[in-house]
């Protein structure tokens, strides 16, 4: 039996399972202050012993290596968090810990979209953007865990904030980029007597968007037209530099490929060598709702291999 964490910005999961990716356990909860989660998950994982493992899947940045979590924007007051260090000492297990977008890719690599490729990336698209690489058949997660932040690349002077960075690529292509770009083209629309479908809703989401995109509002399409422009553009940088087999997107991409396919593809084939292209398959993620669960899982694997 091994124990998966998956650590979120409004909630966390514990998983019992096995290393096929089985879970034969799982309480979740919200992710409220720092100290009030953090001895939450160390009272379940009391419950859950014994155990041969633990996986953690957290959003980064971290230290890998060391086990640290290092202040990320969706986790507030988790400053310099030695969880690994913590579960070691207190259970005197293996312990691992990877971004979440690393321990998707191991999930997916594993259990999903990814069986039979050895290079692949995956995209979490989620609250934020991040990459997980596998590389010839291993995870490339570079000096100390942190390659693959894509979301922190600029892709335009000005845009939405996403990584501490306006303009950035999690800017244009997340749930939180999405909702603000969404503001931005409702406040062009308001100007022209235009009221758009999702602004209904005040506190309106990237769902909400979506359905008034698919019911035909023109604003709301331009939103997605953008999102997926960017996505294509932040696309073409991975397929030209890491040539890979596959790129895998979670989340947004999954729910939403019918409105982000067509402009992202339309970039993709501007952008990028047709001869690195014309290899790579974009798809959306396999493991679906449970992909948080299954790469703690896949994550615990690992550090039992270790």
């Amino acid at each position: 039996m091994i124990i998966g964490i998956d650590i979120g910005g409004t909630k966390c999961a514990v998983i019992k399972g096995d290393r096929t990716g089985k879970i034969l356990d799982k309480i979740f909860f919200k992710t409220t202050t720092f100290q009030g989660t953090y001895q939450q998950i160390f009272q379940i994982l009391e419950s859950f012993y014994p155990f041969r493992a633990v996986g953690i899947s957290c959003g980064g940045p971290l230290d890998e290596e060391q086990g640290i979590i290092l202040s990320p924007p969706n986790l507030s007051d988790w400053n310099q968090v030695h969880i690994v260090e913590d579960i070691k000492a207190k259970f005197s297990v293996p312990c691992k810990i990877r971004n979440d977008a690393n321990a998707c890719a191991l999930a997916e690599y594993q259990f999903g979209a990814g069986v039979g490729y050895k290079n692949c990336i995956f995209l979490t698209f989620g609250t934020g953007m991040g990459a997980g690489l596998i590389l010839d058949g291993r995870l490339y997660s570079g000096t100390n865990g942190n390659a693959g932040e894509i979301g922190h690349i600029r892709m335009a002077n000005n845009g939405p904030l996403g990584f501490h960075k306006f303009g950035s690529f999690e800017g244009f292509c997340s749930g939180q980029g999405l909702r603000q770009l969404g503001e931005i083209y409702l406040n062009q629309a308001k100007e022209k007597g235009v009221f758009p479908l999702y602004s209904q809703n005040q506190d309106f989401t990237a769902k909400d968007i979506a359905d008034a995109a698919r019911a035909g509002d023109i604003t709301a399409q331009k939103v997605f037209q953008k999102c997926g422009t960017m996505l294509g553009k932040g696309l073409s940088i991975l397929v030209d530099i890491l040539n890979p087999q596959r790129i895998i997107i979670g989340s947004v991409y999954a729910r939403c490929i019918d409105l982000l396919e067509k402009p992202m593809m339309k970039i993709l084939k501007k952008e990028c060598l047709s001869v690195s292209l014309d290899c790579c398959k974009i798809v959306p993620a396999k493991l679906c709702e449970s992909i948080g669960d299954m790469a703690a899982l896949a994550v615990a694997s690992e550090a039992l291999s270790l």
